[in-house]
């Protein structure tokens, strides 16, 4: 697969510029939606879709967390992506700052470069990929997953601004895809393929090339690890996106709320042994579980 495949996630760490007191007059506003809308010229069809799905998101999550996050959503044309963004790549959805969601209004060659060459794929997923990132053209994009991952920088909104201490860097992008998986699930089901497909061709790829595998490689190497190695930490996000289905597969919605009244009440860092036990006592025994069978349940 090309190297370009991971770096989606590099987004997740990379701290880029804040649009804090940006003003907006090039973009035109959508009005009537939970976040402030602000959409590229011949786009708003785009807009509205996107800015539908992001409010329904913040109402499906304020019920179960009883918080809700303030958003500023920018859906920007190509042209307008680096007036508001230093954001280098079209189409990556991410923060500037935890307020400022910034995604792509166009399909573009950087979805369009996470496809694999199909011929190199066995038949069963072959014949899933030309099936869940067909576009309405024809053409083949990682659009619709992308797509998604919006709502996995949703997520992220929650947590940073009700201050909650997530115990581990890992923790923080684990809650998120729990988030994400969780609100398809029960909402969007019909796109629970479009959202699973892409991390299990990574994970099935195996571990061979990378260097780090362990969670608390990740802990202390999680800068290192993006900037140096994207493709080992589009590994780790894979077993993340995967981990967060078995959660909600075994817990349900639930399990939302449970690690969210425990990150908010505990305060102090734990140790490995003790965070384990923090989340069977929460009642999240399956995170738990992802923590103590980490190692086990890796393809070699």
């Amino acid at each position: 697969m090309p190297h370009s495949f991971y770096f989606v996630f590099i987004t997740l760490f990379i701290i880029v510029s804040s649009t804090d007191g940006q003003q907006y007059d090039q973009l035109i506003s959508l009005k009537d939606h939970t976040a402030r809308v602000y959409f590229s010229k011949g786009h708003e069809q785009r807009a509205l879709s996107v800015a539908d799905r992001v409010d329904k998101a913040i109402d499906f999550h304020e019920e179960l967390l009883e918080f809700r996050p303030s958003v500023t959503l920018l859906v920007l044309s190509a042209a307008d992506w680096s007036k508001y963004t230093s954001f280098p790549v079209y189409g990556m959805p991410h923060y500037n700052d935890d307020k400022t969601l910034i995604i792509a209004a166009e399909d573009n060659p950087f979805w369009k470069s996470f496809i694999p060459p199909l011929e190199q794929l066995p038949k069963e997923l072959r014949e899933q990929v030309q099936t869940v990132y067909r576009r309405n053209d024809g053409s083949l994009s990682m659009e619709a997953f992308f797509d998604l991952l919006a709502l996995h920088e949703l997520g992220h909104a929650f947590h940073f601004q009700a201050g909650l201490i997530m115990q581990r860097k890992w923790m923080g992008e684990l809650y998120a895809n729990i988030l994400l998986h969780t609100y398809i699930a029960e909402k969007e089901p019909e796109q629970l393929a479009a959202l699973t497909l892409f991390p299990k061709m990574v994970i099935n790829g195996g571990t061979k090339e990378y260097t780090y595998t362990s969670l608390t490689d990740i802990e202390e190497r999680y800068d290192e690890i993006g900037q140096r190695y994207p493709k080992n930490y589009g590994w780790y996000q894979s077993r993340w996106h995967a981990a967060a289905a078995g959660i909600y597969d075994k817990e349900g919605k639930q399990v939302c709320r449970k690690l969210w009244v425990a990150m908010k009440e505990k305060k102090e860092i734990l140790t490995d042994e003790q965070l384990i036990l923090f989340f069977e006592r929460a009642g999240a025994v399956t995170v738990a579980d992802m923590m103590r069978y980490w190692e086990r349940d890796m393809i070699k």
